[in-house]
């Protein structure tokens, strides 16, 4: 196999494209790929045939070889098309306006899975804006070839983009494929969403898991059939709001109780979020010692761990009960803080229900938001809200992204 035919065979090229010739100038392969001129063209517009209008010389960065660089040079054809005029014919090495092969365009796909743009900008020797070209041509390709996802269950979550309370709404399914990406985390972003869907998608809907925000809730409402017996209310967001009514507890004591027991008191926050078995032996210790003279906040941790106790049901009615015992509980208890959750749990009620009895968490859009965070400490940040969606499609989409 001469060297012609073997670039024609690594360039996955036949007739009517050949290799010409090669040149190896200092450290740079140079590859010059000819078409044949007897060769037939075809308007890339309509599909009719057409005479040679010209040729136009181009350029494409290909996959080394060995340790010289190389580049494929070619002049491309361009038909005279009577109704589209002068179009250049498509090469099967590359895309369309593209300046890399599409066997480059791969490899720098696989490197950016595993580091960031910059490092693979350093890898190859690339501008940062020619890989991040790279990057979101791959999602555009993705999202246009990507088959219908399945959203019989989804889960809604805000994540922070950046400081300043910068938020991006992230909707995914039970796979933990992202969906869609919205701006913000208000009413509207949802809305836009449900609104992108069709009626028979929206009627497919069985779950929607979220926090107790007041925007996703009403967006889901005015939007989805049947949402309330739809919308589950996660266990974490309600056990966060728990966690925070016990620490409100905690802080106030704090100033109550006797000066020498006050640090221990404040340095025992995270005890009191814990869960009781997943306490260590000194853990234990404090939390028994101090229990003695924050009564007031161990009241408070007993209220919380009884509430964990409550996601075990698996009929409506029972849960139902459960649930208003416990509020019973927590109301006359005289904590302000676990008085003021218990009303906002009970006012939310009917989506912790449907959570109970369809086993419904939003776990997994949880374990995508703290993806996200390693995605952006490897990214350094993003400088904007785009490059920041591309980002998330890119990695957690779930997309075909190689040619």
């Amino acid at each position: 196999m001469d060297e012609a035919s073997l670039y024609e065979h690594i360039l996955g090229i036949s007739k009517p494209w050949f290799v010409e010739h090669i040149e190896l100038i200092k450290d740079t392969v140079h590859v010059y790929v000819c078409c044949d001129n007897n060769l037939k063209l075809s308007c890339p517009a309509c599909g009719k045939q057409c005479s040679r209008y010209d040729a136009k010389p181009r350029t494409w960065r290909h996959l080394d070889t060995c340790q010289f660089q190389t580049i494929v040079h070619c002049d491309v054809p361009r038909t005279d098309c009577p109704e589209h005029g002068a179009l250049q014919i498509d090469v099967p090495w590359a895309q369309k306006k593209g300046r890399f092969t599409l066997m480059f365009e791969n490899l720098v796909i696989d490197w950016l899975k595993e580091l960031s743009i910059n490092a693979v900008a350093r890898r190859f020797n690339l501008s940062w804006n020619a890989v991040d070209r790279i990057m979101r041509d791959a999602v555009e390709r993705g999202l246009r070839l990507r088959k219908e996802p399945d959203i019989k269950h989804l889960s809604v979550d805000e994540v922070s983009r950046k400081k300043g309370h910068r938020y991006v709404t992230v909707i995914s399914n039970q796979q933990g494929q992202v969906i869609n990406v919205q701006s913000g985390k208000d009413k509207d972003g949802l809305i836009r969403f449900y609104q992108g869907l069709t009626q028979t998608q929206l009627a497919a809907i069985e779950t929607i898991s979220m926090d107790m925000s007041p925007a996703y809730i009403h967006a889901t409402l005015e939007q989805i059939p049947d949402a309330k017996k739809k919308i589950c209310f996660d266990k974490f967001h309600v056990i966060q709001d728990l966690n925070k009514a016990v620490d409100g507890v905690r802080k106030t004591e704090m100033t109550n109780i006797a000066i020498d027991h006050r640090k221990s008191l404040h340095l025992s926050k995270y005890i009191w979020m814990r869960n009781e078995k997943n306490l260590t032996e000194t853990h234990q210790q404090i939390k028994s010692q101090l229990s003695k003279v924050a009564i007031k906040t161990a009241r408070a941790w007993a209220i919380l761990q009884y509430a964990k106790t409550l996601w075990g049901y698996s009929y409506a009615k029972s849960a139902e009960k459960a649930w208003m015992k416990w509020y019973s509980w927590a109301t006359k208890s005289r904590l302000t803080p676990m008085k003021t959750a218990a009303k906002s749990i009970k006012e939310k009620l009917w989506g912790i229900i449907n959570a109970i009895v369809k086993n419904r968490t939003n776990a997994m859009a949880e374990s995508i938001n703290a993806k996200l965070k390693i995605i952006k400490v490897r990214a350094k940040g993003f400088r904007s809200e785009t490059r920041y969606k591309t980002a998330i499609m890119f990695y957690l989409g779930g997309l075909t992204l190689k040619h």
